[in-house]
């Protein structure tokens, strides 16, 4: 990955059921990922053994939950999962962006990526 980012240069990665991705960089120990969602569009409740997340709402607005609670984020706010939290976002407005942040690294990201 090179040490710039330009979205203009990077497809999204449609995902299926109104959610696309676009990787917008990593080292090993950090990733940064692009998530469009569609209106009603679910990103579905789960935990990450090794991860800790932080998802940034770019644009739109989302219902998270992290750990059991719910909130109604909009564009500037954040949830943060640490790794074993069970987390989840339904996006409320079409086009709805979250920036998620990853440490370590999504090497499962990488490799579809790097797929033919």
């Amino acid at each position: 990955m090179s040490t710039f980012f330009n979205s203009e240069e990077h497809d999204w990665e449609d995902l299926g059921s109104g959610i696309k991705r676009k990787i917008v960089g990593h080292t090993d120990n950090l990733m940064a990922v692009h998530l469009c969602f569609d209106k009603d569009a679910i990103g579905h409740p789960h935990a990450h053994e090794i991860h800790d997340q932080i998802g940034y709402v770019v644009e739109g607005s989302f219902e998270a939950q992290v750990d059991g609670k719910k909130q109604i984020l909009k564009k500037g706010d954040a949830y943060i999962a640490q790794k074993h939290f069970v987390h989840g976002a339904i996006a409320l407005e079409n086009n709805s962006i979250l920036l998620d942040m990853f440490s370590p690294a999504r090497e499962d990201f990488l490799k579809k990526t790097l797929q033919p």
